[in-house]
């Protein structure tokens, strides 16, 4: 039995990929400005906490972006 890749999914999955990968390197660097400062001392937490901060939730929103990416199959 021979089986045909369908191209639809393959590109789906790769999507979902992706976005896990982004979602991922977000909540590490969400975890990166939160909880460095919290293992040295909270007098560390300094500007560059918040901007990492807010890079990761950029990246989260990215990741978001990425998965309505997902294409759906057309019935006709």
């Amino acid at each position: 039995m021979k089986t045909i890749r369908d191209p639809l999914v393959a590109y789906n999955e790769r999507v979902k990929i992706f976005a896990g990968f982004m979602n991922a390197l977000s909540l590490g660097l969400i975890g990166f400005a939160v909880l460095r400062p919290l293992t040295e001392t909270l007098s560390n937490a300094n500007l560059s906490t918040l901007w990492w901060g807010i890079a990761g939730l950029a990246l989260h929103g990215v990741s978001h972006y990425i998965l309505g990416r997902i294409r759906k199959e057309v019935k006709e």
